[in-house]
């Protein structure tokens, strides 16, 4: 016969059992009481990657936030792109379904590069909360909202002393050292820009310096890579669907064989949709024609020390962001005037697919096919300059793919938030 000792429990022990069983049993009757609170309230699938989630149910608790676009009611696409200051454009789509198809809207966010990513965190849920009140005021839900102002706010005119210019200063330096290696690295970078409606002007000019040493009983050797780059792109607006522009770049590079570099590209462009439609559709065709010089460091393949010669370049790119997913393909091919032969020819594709109720597919790939390079030195490549990248190496071909497949299943709803044991935000949340 097996004896069972009961372990005795303090007074306390027993309080803090009975608190336990007490807390469980009042949370799960707040909860089932909060479901069923909600059970009328819009369902949204909200289409953000860079969204701060936990943040977004915090502030707003009356919708059901799905995980399957197939169950939801509203669905919400948000994209963002550069705007001229050197912030963000949020673009908030909003499409609804089921009961609520037809009822679609656009709201549009910009932020500015002084804010923190908390001001922007804040301003955009602010966003979702506005686009969210056209379909929350069709249901039951509406009896829970209050809307307020700042009653201090006066119509204001802005005034902008820099006239649209903005000026960006980076640098980036980095030091390593062992026993045996030392590396030093520094990168520079100065962007000038002008970005208006009918103009768009951008300038950068970049630097960067790549020094290894290497020490050991017999010998102590460095190697240094470096490049320099300015360049510049003018863009005139035509109309809604076309622009005309022009892009020059000029750099040295000892990993390219280049002292000195210098190419000039006038370009046309256009685009099948309105630029008004950018963040989710483009089909655009961009066709380029002009010069390029070099002056090398080394003697090339082609035995020159100097070249140059006109060249000219087609681009076409695709995108599209909707409920079923997103497609971005860009295909682009670049050939001499005077010999067509000698071209390169590149092509990348990013697909994303919601396939099923909880199956999505993302597929990522590019290739590009290269017969001219005539930067590449004459003579034999080291060992050191093929692992550490000290020379630019000979390839008629490049080649890389991707894919991911995901399934979920279980629950729809996912409105709870538990950030206990997290990575330290709570969330993502980008603005660059």
């Amino acid at each position: 016969m097996i004896h069972f000792n009961p372990i005795p429990l303090s007074a306390a022990g027993v309080l803090f059992l009975l608190l336990m069983v007490t807390e469980v049993v009042s949370g799960q009757s707040v909860q089932n009481k909060n479901v069923t609170e909600r059970k009328d309230a819009v369902k949204v699938y909200l289409d953000c990657r860079n969204c701060d989630m936990n943040y977004i149910k915090k502030e707003i608790p009356y919708v059901n936030y799905v995980r399957d676009v197939h169950e939801a009611q509203v669905f919400i696409l948000v994209t963002n792109q550069n705007t001229g200051s050197g912030g963000r454009q949020y673009t908030y789509t909003f499409q609804g379904l089921a009961e609520f198809e037809g009822i679609n809207d656009t709201l549009v966010y910009s932020t500015s590069p002084d804010q923190t990513r908390t001001e922007i965190r804040e301003k955009t849920t602010n966003y979702l909360k506005m686009g969210l009140m056209r379909y929350v005021a069709r249901t039951s839900m509406a009896n829970e909202i209050v809307i307020s102002h700042d009653p201090g706010l006066k119509a204001e005119e802005v005034t902008d002393g820099w006239n649209n210019w903005v000026f960006e200063l980076s640098s980036s330096p980095r030091y390593s050292s062992e026993e045996s290696a030392r590396r030093f690295q520094i990168w520079n970078s100065v962007n000038i820009s002008r970005i208006t409606p009918e103009l768009k002007l951008e300038i950068e000019m970049d630097q960067s310096i790549n020094k290894r040493r290497f020490i050991d009983d017999e010998t102590d050797t460095t190697y240094i890579k470096s490049g320099n780059s300015v360049g510049l792109l003018l863009v005139k607006s035509l109309n809604n669907h076309w622009s005309a522009g022009i892009k020059w770049d000029n750099g040295s590079s000892t990993e390219e064989n280049m002292i000195f570099n210098t190419e000039i590209m006038p370009a046309i462009e256009y685009d099948l949709f309105p630029y008004s439609e950018a963040t989710h559709k483009q089909l655009r065709f961009l066709y380029s024609i002009g010069y390029q010089y070099s002056n090398y460091i080394d003697t090339t393949v082609y035995s020159k020390l100097t070249d140059n010669f006109f060249r000219h370049e087609l681009r076409i790119a695709y995108q599209v962001q909707e409920i079923w997913g997103s497609i971005n393909v860009s295909i682009s091919e670049s050939n001499l005037l005077t010999d067509m032969s000698k071209n390169n020819i590149d092509l990348n594709a990013n697909i994303r697919l919601r396939i099923l109720k909880g199956l999505s597919l993302s597929v990522n790939g590019g290739i590009s096919y290269n017969n001219f390079q005539p930067n590449l030195r004459k003579g034999e490549v080291t060992e050191a300059d093929r692992l550490l990248q000290l020379k630019q190496l000979a390839s008629s071909y490049f080649i890389q793919v991707g894919i991911s497949l995901s399934y979920t299943f279980g629950s729809i709803y996912n409105n709870v938030v538990n950030p206990r044991f997290g990575n330290g935000g709570g969330g993502r949340y980008n603005d660059h």
